[in-house]
């Protein structure tokens, strides 16, 4: 048998196999999902508009899901739902995913049918950003051809069995997915406990450098490396320790901040309990603003 007779029967295969677990998300087919578990679908969650979504299944059935728990920075959202007879999808063994594994991806178009490509992994320990601008390591980008509306969709191995979750088309031919391996079934089963997942936020926009050197030369301010912050959400942690529009925030402990990144590394690092102090100018004057994130008051003071 020749290799693309070989690939085109193994594409049936696998479409036959495992395309009745892979869903539409939404009335307008904006994701795809994948039922992992008895009532229990996994999509992303930039997919969600709200705590309840329509879930398209493969023989054109509609419900109503609701959302059993969302972690928005990792990108993931487990749903509660009729999964009727269903099989869930089985899951690949962990480090199957290599450079050169052969993939299948997957996705479901609503009304359109299902769609089943083939590529191979060209990469792995890759990184993307979460609805909220969070660094989020460890996927994997392949080469099966996938369009809009195909995130949240499953990538499979030869056998049908779960590989990753789809999570960012980079264009080009190429897409990131969350390997499916002990973190991340580990990272599920909190969710589908209802065990939503926040992380500690500032609640607070953010321009670069660049941008704040640019705006400090233009009123003869002298250039500081930092973050300047261009918004302040009520009630959120960063207003109620202090924080303003126009402060630019130059290090987080002992650290210099120099790009968002450092920002959030500190960020994922605290805990609720937690006590994050930041040094920040505003004009020419320095201070320090001691962040909390268990929902009381900090307190600031000058440098």
């Amino acid at each position: 048998m020749d290799v693309l007779s070989h690939i085109a029967e193994s594409t049936t295969a696998v479409a036959e196999k495992t395309g009745s677990a892979v869903v539409a998300i939404g009335r307008n087919s904006r994701g795809a999902g994948v039922v992992v578990a008895p009532g229990a679908v996994v999509t992303n969650a930039h997919n969600l508009r709200d705590r309840t979504t329509q879930v398209t299944f493969h023989d054109g059935r509609t419900e109503q899901a609701t959302v059993q728990g969302v972690d928005v920075d990792g990108d993931l959202a487990v749903l509660s739902v009729d999964t009727a007879d269903i099989e869930p999808l089985q899951w690949a063994g962990s480090g199957d995913v290599k450079v050169g594994t052969p993939v299948f991806g997957l996705a479901r178009r609503g009304g359109n049918g299902l769609r089943t490509t083939f590529g191979t992994v060209s990469a792995t320990d890759q990184t993307f950003r979460g609805p909220r601008g969070r660094r989020v390591g460890g996927a994997f980008e392949h080469t099966a051809p996938l369009g809009r509306g195909s995130s949240g969709g499953p990538v499979t191995d030869l056998e049908g069995r779960l590989l990753g979750i789809n999570t960012s088309r980079l264009g080009h031919g190429f897409y990131l997915a969350v390997p499916a391996d002990a973190d991340l079934r580990r990272r599920l089963d909190e969710l589908a406990a209802g065990q939503s997942r926040e992380r500690p936020r500032l609640g607070v926009g953010l321009a670069p450098s660049s941008v704040a050197n640019r705006l400090r030369r233009s009123v003869g301010l002298p250039e500081r490396d930092g973050l300047l912050v261009q918004a302040v959400v009520p009630g959120e942690s960063g207003e109620r320790a202090g924080l303003q529009i126009g402060d630019l925030i130059v290090a987080v402990g002992d650290r210099d901040v120099a790009r968002v990144d450092d920002l959030m590394s500190a960020l994922d690092a605290q805990t609720a309990d937690s006590v994050l102090t930041l040094t920040v100018v505003h004009g020419t004057e320095e201070r320090t603003v001691a962040v909390r994130f268990d929902g009381s008051t900090a307190t600031e003071g000058a440098a």
